[in-house]
């Protein structure tokens, strides 16, 4: 820590506030524009497929973006800080993206679609700059004794607050046609949120720090690499299966050949992919002593890649089962969202003493099947209020397994390098959403092309297949072995 004055009260906010930001963006963006405007550019029959090109392109810059920003800000010895000129330009960057996605409205075609994957990717790197650094204010700055509140501050400023401040003041312009309204408004709250995390008072570094090791990044980019080689194998065995079965008319034939295919490609994505991954980044005689930190990876990767990707075509799947056209589905999915956020929340609080009580396997299980019966609740959802139900109950699944988890891998990870360990598991946040979209956007589109008398059948079946992820991530949990409560 390199801050030793007495934090007063108003600072646990200012080194939050831009959470509240960043989780606005996600979530204006994610859920709703980018699904409006790629339907725009692409048509119904291919709007799957080029989300999932989007969602995994757009991850992976995340991901080694946020690694490079961080490594700089941690050596920054600018005068007014290590972290604030990270956000500050971070914010700006984003905004002009944020901006220039809004005027690839105005285009039409796959033109369009060009300009708002690059203005995307641009993005991302520029609100990667800002999250990379916002992350170093709490070990920087507050006591040891003290963080505690502060991340609770956080966890209430990165999700149910910014998910109901999208519910309600920016998911109705963009249902009513007015995305500029909506973007201005988001613009507005990146701005405020900039402000005050403007406020915080930092230290400048007293000296130069050691050379620049790039060694990590260069593990870091491998195991990307390698990760979206999988993933790009897998989506391109779903089209290929796809254009093999196009011919065929029974329709639960082609459902169970897709939706079995594509449920192996997600299973196998998920375990090559955290498998080669744990590899390269720890190495093949770490990985023989430390086989449970793979499994638990490999645990947290599966729950994750339905929990990320139900909300990136949730647009889509209400358009298909509902009937509503186009942004009329925008206030719908905000409101999912919004109980989404909320019940993580208010599950998130009891989970650290229930963890304690059964042990953090028994929650992270108790997780996975609240999550797949909120999965299968949507699915045979017939009304708004039904979604809703299953959307609290994905959020309390969720706000179990995120605690759960977490307080499991702390365990199993070795405290001298609890830091290159736990830095690993962030594959498994950036490519959850890449798993899913990109390998069920195909799938998605195969059946609207292929079955059209039936709208939405694709979506339902790529919901199936995470409704059955949920579960099956039970399968490397089972492996491993609860430091906290061993039998």
């Amino acid at each position: 820590m390199l801050q030793t004055h007495v934090v007063k009260w108003h600072e646990y906010i200012t080194i939050n506030s831009y959470y509240l930001a960043l989780t606005m963006i996600s979530q204006t963006l994610v859920p709703l524009v980018l699904p409006l405007l790629v339907q725009q550019f692409v048509g119904e029959t291919s709007k799957a497929t080029y989300i999932g090109t989007l969602r995994l392109w757009g991850l992976m810059a995340a991901l080694l973006s946020q690694a490079l920003w961080g490594m700089l800000s941690d050596r920054a010895t600018l005068g007014w800080g290590r972290r604030r000129p990270f956000i500050f330009g971070g914010a700006a960057g984003s905004i002009a993206f944020i901006l220039a996605i809004g005027l690839t409205a105005g285009l039409s075609g796959m033109s369009g679609f060009w300009a708002l994957f690059v203005g995307y990717l641009l993005l991302q790197v520029c609100n990667n700059a800002a999250h990379s650094a916002v992350q170093g204010f709490i070990p920087d700055l507050i006591p040891l004794e003290k963080q505690g509140l502060a991340s609770g501050i956080k966890t209430l400023l990165e999700v149910p607050i910014p998910m109901i401040l999208v519910a309600v003041l920016i998911a109705a312009p963009i249902g009513d046609q007015q995305l500029w309204i909506g973007l201005g408004i988001l613009s507005v709250f990146v701005l405020l949120s900039l402000g005050l995390a403007l406020l915080t008072r930092e230290i400048p570094l007293p000296k130069k720090p050691v050379p620049f090791n790039w060694r990590p990044l260069l593990r870091l980019l491998l195991m990307t690499t390698a990760f979206t080689l999988i993933i790009l194998s897998m989506g391109a065995g779903v089209t290929l299966l796809g254009d093999l079965l196009s011919g065929v008319a029974a329709v639960r034939v082609l459902i169970l050949a897709m939706g079995s295919f594509g449920l192996f490609a997600m299973v196998l994505a998920v375990a090559l992919g955290v498998w080669l991954s744990v590899r390269i980044g720890i190495g093949a005689a770490q990985l023989a002593h430390h086989r449970a930190f793979a499994w638990w990876v490999m645990n947290r990767l599966a729950f994750l890649v339905p929990a990320f990707s139900i909300s990136g075509f949730a647009l889509y799947f209400l358009q298909g089962r509902f009937g509503l056209v186009d942004e009329a589905a925008a206030e719908p999915v905000a409101q999912m969202m919004m109980f989404v956020g909320v019940f993580v929340l208010l599950a998130a609080l009891p989970s650290g003493w229930l963890s304690d009580r059964f042990g953090c396997k028994c929650i992270i299980a108790l997780s996975a099947v609240i999550a797949a019966t909120g999965a299968l609740l949507l699915l045979l959802a017939s009304n708004l209020t039904l979604v809703y139900a299953a959307a609290c109950l994905i959020g309390i699944a969720m706000g179990f397994f995120y605690s759960a988890n977490w307080a499991l891998g702390v365990g199993l990870v070795p405290q001298a390098e609890a830091g290159r360990f736990l830095g690993i598991s962030n594959l498994a946040g950036a490519g959850a959403g890449a798993v899913g979209a990109y390998i069920g956007g195909p799938i998605a589109d195969f059946f609207t092309a292929n079955v059209p008398e039936t709208p939405g059948l694709g979506y339902v079946v790529v919901f199936t297949i995470y409704a059955l992820l949920f579960l099956l991530s039970l399968v490397p949990l089972a492996r491993i072995v609860d430091q906290k409560h061993r039998p």
